[in-house]
């Protein structure tokens, strides 16, 4: 009785897990990007992006909620399209790349909201201090490439405070906030 119970748990756990599939985030053919933009006194915004990061993800369209994210970030890749600006948010007065190479998000949780979307919970360490954000996030397709893979895509944004993550060089009271957009493509493993 025990081995039949046993079988079937097993049985029932393959059935669960059948449609999960594991992605790598394509980052060598630039398929995915993380951006950013935060207010320049309160008149415009500086954009900017992280050219080096890799991560991979779980995702099941029948199942979205079982999915899961891991992203790693190279702190000192930050690129806002000005050499000294980019050495300066690099610094010691906010990334501090240095001591503190990369930024990582590691998912807690996966809401389905519905329509494809999707509020994924998780946790953020930057700047040596690791917490709690929400990713809106949305399904952008999913199907075969030209190349014999399948693909998976998502789309998503947050925001965070720097003063959360021990960031306090004053930018004013327009800048206290960052917005990250995430663009993100896997390739089905």
């Amino acid at each position: 009785m025990k081995k039949t119970l046993l079988a079937l748990s097993f049985l029932s756990a393959l059935a669960f897990n059948s449609y999960a599939a594991d992605y790598v985030i394509d980052t060598k053919g630039a398929h995915a990007s993380v951006n950013f933009k935060i207010q320049h006194l309160g008149y415009s915004w500086l954009t900017g992006r992280f050219n080096t990061f890799e991560g991979k993800f779980t995702y099941d369209p029948a199942k979205p909620e079982a999915s899961t994210v891991n992203v790693t970030i190279n702190t000192d890749s930050f690129d806002s399209n000005h050499a000294d600006r980019d050495k300066h948010i690099k610094s010691e007065d906010f990334l501090h790349a240095s001591k503190y190479p990369q930024a990582k998000f590691v998912s807690t949780k996966v809401d389905d909201v519905g329509a494809g979307k999707l509020k994924i919970s998780g946790n953020l360490t930057l700047h040596g201090v690791t917490n709690a954000i929400v990713i809106e996030a949305d399904k952008v397709g999913e199907g075969k490439d030209p190349w014999g893979g399948y693909r998976a895509g998502f789309e998503g944004t947050t925001r965070i405070a720097l003063a959360d993550y021990g960031i306090t060089y004053n930018l004013g009271p327009a800048s206290t906030h960052v917005e990250l957009m995430l663009q993100i493509e896997g390739v089905k493993q």
